[in-house]
């Protein structure tokens, strides 16, 4: 159904390449070069610079791009309500997540939504939240659960469960007789924490900073890239570690790991749907629904 010229171009926008593009298409490289051409004489205006044998985009061109993304969008999007109407529950959702949410959080319910919805055809990306942001901002993928604050005016962000940033430390390290610290105690203790970027440190930093602190004030021996990479630093490194409560559940019940409480300061933050501006509907509303159901009626 989408226009096949605006499709070439979306193809030779990306790979930036005529050659590639009519491999990925295949079609022939002169085909390319004609729906390519016959775009910008209907546009009125260049979209591509051609010279010493590589390809870039016009500002024009980055403009028709992003507008092409949003059109392949919208076509998703009709595909899935005609198949709805059609009682055909299917298509692809491109879902991205930051690392704690990604790790601990969704694996459970994209396993559920894949027995319920067998014909969805499901893709998720884990990376920090920074990261799942832009991928959303780039049509790289259709929506996200993200932690943190809202940094985007042009996503939507809407609150999906509560999670709690705790210290932690090994059952064998030096501070495992500590059930809880103070502020002041906490200061002069190594710690090790998420990297910059992460909706994890970035709650952290939040939280220090309502208490007139901030990260430099902490002894912080290491920032690190996942939270499986801190469980692993503090098995063998006497420190404290801040990391999601949902990450530690299971090896804290075990006796593997202690919880150390800092009764001056709790970490609360909200783990949020993320998605372009505006309001959700089809598969990614779908997926939002059953997500909140599945989470909230988990064993």
């Amino acid at each position: 159904m989408l226009d096949f010229r605006l499709r070439v171009f979306h193809v030779v926008a990306h790979l930036l390449s005529f050659t590639k593009a009519a491999e990925e298409l295949s079609i022939s490289q002169p085909a390319v070069t004609k729906n390519i051409k016959e775009l910008e004489s209907q546009l009125g205006i260049r979209l591509f610079d051609r010279k010493a044998g590589k390809v870039a985009l016009t500002s024009a061109g980055r403009t028709v791009l992003n507008t092409a993304e949003r059109i392949q969008a919208l076509y998703r999007q009709l595909e899935f309500d005609l198949n709805i109407l059609k009682n055909q529950f299917g298509g692809i959702l491109k879902l991205g997540a930051s690392t704690t949410a990604g790790q601990y959080v969704l694996p459970e319910i994209l396993a559920r939504f894949h027995r319920s919805f067998p014909e969805v055809k499901l893709a998720m990306h884990s990376a920090n939240t920074e990261t799942i942001e832009q991928a959303i901002l780039q049509h790289e993928i259709m929506m996200g659960v993200v932690e943190g604050k809202k940094h985007q005016p042009l996503l939507s962000y809407t609150p999906f469960i509560q999670d709690e940033i705790v210290a932690i430390t090994h059952k064998d390290s030096k501070y495992g007789g500590y059930n809880q610290v103070s502020l002041e105690e906490l200061i002069a203790m190594p710690v090790v924490c998420r990297e910059k970027g992460s909706g994890s440190l970035e709650v952290l930093e939040a939280a220090l900073q309502e208490r007139n602190l901030s990260l430099s004030d902490l002894q912080v021996e290491m920032m690190l890239g996942s939270t499986e990479a801190i469980k692993s630093f503090l098995e063998n490194y006497d420190c404290i570690g801040f990391v999601s409560i949902a990450a530690v559940a299971g090896p804290v019940s075990r006796g593997e790991f202690k919880i150390i409480e800092i009764p001056e300061m709790e970490i609360l933050r909200e783990f949020y749907f993320v998605h372009p501006l505006g309001v959700a509907s089809g598969l990614a509303a779908s997926f939002m629904d059953f997500a909140r159901h599945a989470y909230n009626h988990r064993l």
